[in-house]
């Protein structure tokens, strides 16, 4: 896995956390981050992600930023 693909997955993680933390009764987070998920599973490792994961990421961060202000 590359360094890019690492700092995805890490990002991922802090989204996951803020939606268990309270995040599940936000329906557009969920989904956003669920998407997020898919793309990373079905993407290639060893390249650098997708710029549609890097789209959804920024999307699925920005919802999980209005949910915690």
């Amino acid at each position: 896995m590359n360094d890019t693909y690492k700092q995805v997955k890490d990002r991922l993680r802090t989204l996951d956390t803020v939606l268990t933390r309270g995040g599940n009764s936000n329906r557009d987070l969920a989904q956003a981050v669920s998407m997020v998920h898919r793309l990373v599973k079905k993407g290639d490792r060893s390249r650098e992600p997708s710029p549609e994961i890097l789209r959804s990421l920024d999307k699925a961060e920005a919802l999980g930023r209005s949910l915690s202000a």
